[in-house]
Order: structure tokens, then C-alpha cells, then sequence
């Protein structure tokens, strides 16, 4: 079963689904749905259209360069049926999948942990310029004799902040450091299996 790509939206095309348009110079361009055709007909550029997967890729929102899209490409070269070359295949094609969907997920947080980043400092910046409606009312009590400072508060609040993100900052470098030593681990099992 051979599954075909949409020409404007890159998504897959079950066998039976979808339509197809030839130009006269025999060109021949797949489409999964009518939306993608009329897009298509309206001479739409699908990067420039946010919906589709060039869009993403060219946006940065999606794994672009990876050896594993090389797996991908269409070999026309007839190849003598083999039982064991066909069972090694199916394997291969299920473990590339497994790695690349591991990889994209990667992509994907490693992007939104940048994002948080740049949400955090953000959010201190706001902290910072509205200290006085965070602050309490008793502030300029006394606390043990002693009577605090707004420049001790904000070093206060500051402290806390820091020691809150030094924390999180631990535990991402301890899941990163897990999924390596994982993806080493599968890495030499697969090169026992093929040794």
C-alpha cells in the first residue's frame, strides 16, 4: 500500500482518498482534500498558508533537517523479493519511526522550554515595576526588633524568585540527561542486534 503525500499540505493520502490533477505537461499533483485543490487552483503559496506543514517547517515550528527524512525518500528500483531482507525492512521502518517521532518531540519542548524562559523573565520584569501592589500592608512593621527596608523586601522577593527558577532549571537538566543515557542504551542494543 503505498500512502502519497498532498502536494499543498504535505499530509498523507490513503489509497482511495483524495483527488488528483495532471497538467498538460503530465505533471501530476496530489490533493487530500477539495480545500487543498482550491488553494492549489488560486496559485496560494503553502508556505505562506499558516495551516500547512511548509508553513511550520519554514517557520521553524517543525524538525526540518534530520538523517531520518532520508528513509523517506521514493526509491524506484525493483528489488528481487527477499523473506528475511522484507522482515529486516518492516523492523528498520518501525524503529525510524520510533526515533523520529522521539526527535520531534524533543524539538517541540526544547521550544516551548525556551518559551517559558522568555515567560519568566517576562513575568519578573512585571513583578519588579508593580512591587508596590504585591508588597503587604504591614511592611513597614516591625519584625524582631527590626524595622525592614522596601530595598530589603525587593531583595526578598528577588531571592525567592531565583531560588524558584534555579530549582527548575535542576530538574530539566536532570530529564535531558535521562533521555541521553536512554537513547545511548537503545543505540548499543541496536548495534549488538545488527553486530
Amino acid at each position: 500500500m503505498r500512502i502519497e503525500r498532498c502536494y499543498f499540505c504535505s499530509s498523507k493520502i490513503y489509497p482511495g482518498h483524495g483527488m488528483m490533477f495532471v497538467r498538460n505537461d503530465s505533471k501530476i499533483f496530489r490533493f487530500c482534500r477539495s480545500k487543498c485543490r482550491r488553494h492549489f487552483n488560486r496559485k496560494k503559496n503553502p508556505r505562506k498558508t499558516r495551516w500547512t506543514k511548509s508553513f511550520r517547517k519554514s517557520a521553524g515550528k517543525e524538525l526540518t533537517v534530520d538523517p531520518s527524512f532520508e528513509f523517506e525518500k521514493r526509491r524506484n528500483v525493483p528489488v528481487k523479493y527477499n523473506r528475511e531482507l522484507w522482515q529486516k525492512s518492516m523492523k528498520a521502518m518501525k524503529r525510524i519511526t520510533e526515533i523520529r517521532e522521539k526527535r520531534e518531540r524533543k524539538f517541540v519542548m526544547d521550544r516551548l522550554l525556551v518559551d517559558f524562559e522568555n515567560q519568566r523573565v517576562h513575568n519578573r520584569v512585571i513583578v519588579k515595576k508593580h512591587l508596590d501592589l504585591i508588597r503587604s500592608p504591614a511592611a513597614g512593621l516591625r519584625r524582631g526588633n527590626v524595622v525592614l527596608n522596601e530595598e530589603d523586601l525587593e531583595e526578598d522577593v528577588m531571592h525567592r524568585i531565583i531560588a524558584e527558577v534555579s530549582q527548575t532549571e535542576k530538574m530539566k537538566k536532570k530529564k535531558v540527561v535521562k533521555e541521553e543515557e536512554r537513547e545511548l542504551a537503545e543505540e548499543e542494543k541496536m548495534e549488538e542486534e545488527e553486530g
